[in-house]
């Protein structure tokens, strides 16, 4: 486990991850993280579900055809079933490293850590807007020689544009070997856009910076891969060879794609 260092922990300022586990019903946030929540649409709260539902269903696919190597950005807080639980369900053997750059998830990374006696996972704690160095440590504990499932789910929308999220995305995709898959979320600009620029006020308020993409702009991160049925559709759409779930009008743009 790789851990950045040290800081002191500043519980004023809100965290999107500290958001997203008050909407999915978690305990690992603080007053700032519940005024933004309490500010969102009512139906983000559905809508953070469905992405973890996604993650879910996108995950046992994927091990069920064989993938048992997982790189997860943006890990977030723990919330059972976490991704390894999912995967190691299928194939005890599968191997996950998790990755956030919120320094307070080093605290419950041990939670994650628990894996099957079979397979392993590992934390670090790094920065999508470092690629390189997320790509040093997942060689090191994955198996470059096979395919790895690279998971970034509900985190590009939190990038600005001049950070050029379609940039950091192509540099981890060009570092993963042959055969290996692309699943990510991200927040549409296109869909339900006047609960879109509610959400985006709401976090506005605490002071995060949210960019919601439309569908073409999502598409981009696909390029050059081979983008998986049914294709980019929402995240409540989004399902293969398992009941999908009811139909829900989500603002979240979803896809699975293969490195040729």
């Amino acid at each position: 486990m790789t851990a950045m260092p040290h800081a002191a922990i500043d519980s004023t300022r809100p965290r999107t991850a500290g958001v997203y586990d008050y909407l999915l019903g978690g305990h690992e946030h603080y007053r700032a993280d519940r005024e933004i929540g309490d500010r969102l649409p009512p139906l983000t709260r559905e809508g953070a579900r469905h992405n973890r539902e996604f993650m879910h269903r996108a995950s046992g696919w994927l091990a069920r055809q064989g993938v048992d190597q997982f790189l997860d950005i943006g890990t977030g807080f723990p919330a059972e079933p976490n991704l390894h639980q999912v995967v190691q369900g299928v194939n005890p053997a599968a191997r996950v490293l998790y990755t956030d750059n919120n320094r307070i998830i080093l605290r419950y990374a041990e939670a994650l850590l628990v894996s099957h006696p079979d397979g392993a996972t590992d934390y670090l704690q790094a920065d999508l807007r470092d690629p390189a160095a997320i790509l040093e440590h997942a060689r090191a504990t994955l198996d470059f020689t096979r395919p790895v499932a690279l998971s970034v789910i509900g985190l590009l929308h939190f990038l600005p544009d001049d950070a050029d999220p379609h940039a950091l995305v192509a540099a981890l995709v060009a570092g993963l070997p042959p055969g290996s898959f692309l699943t990510l979320t991200h927040a549409a600009s296109d869909l339900y856009m006047e609960s879109a620029r509610a959400v985006v006020a709401a976090y506005a308020s605490g002071g995060v910076h949210l960019t919601p993409r439309d569908r073409a702009s999502c598409a981009r991160f696909f390029d050059g891969l081979r983008i998986v049925e049914p294709g980019l559709v929402t995240v409540s759409q989004w399902y293969r060879d398992e009941p999908g779930p009811a139909a829900a009008d989500i603002g979240l743009y979803a896809g699975v794609a293969r490195l040729a």
